[in-house]
């Protein structure tokens, strides 16, 4: 984790804590990792560990799936989202230094 990372994207709770918080089995969490719809790190003792971010995509999740809509459905819309966001920030990063070329600055904020 070499970049400082917002409070809610720290990967500091386990999977018990998770299971509490969102009323989900840990072998439903597990199967929403195996599906690749949530990414947990491992402690060094192989624990996994997540984040706030990762209890309210779960309970987005659930939702989802208490509506009907299957996994890879779930995914796919995962997917579409990253990319957009990628795009926008390729976007972004090119007017940005559109900008910086016209009134001659070097370097952009983040």
């Amino acid at each position: 984790m070499g970049k400082d990372l917002s409070y809610k994207d720290k990967k500091v709770i386990t999977i018990g804590i998770v299971r509490d918080l969102t009323g989900l089995s840990e072998r439903q969490i597990r199967y929403y990792e195996e599906r690749k719809l949530i990414f947990p790190e491992r402690s060094a003792g192989g624990s996994r560990k997540f984040s706030f971010s990762d209890v309210e995509l779960l309970m987005d999740i659930a939702n989802k799936i208490e509506d009907g809509i299957q996994t890879h459905e779930i995914r796919k819309e995962m997917l579409r989202e990253q990319k957009k966001q990628n795009q926008d920030e390729i976007r972004r990063k090119m007017i940005q230094g559109q900008l910086n070329a016209q009134f001659g600055l070097r370097r952009s904020s983040p």
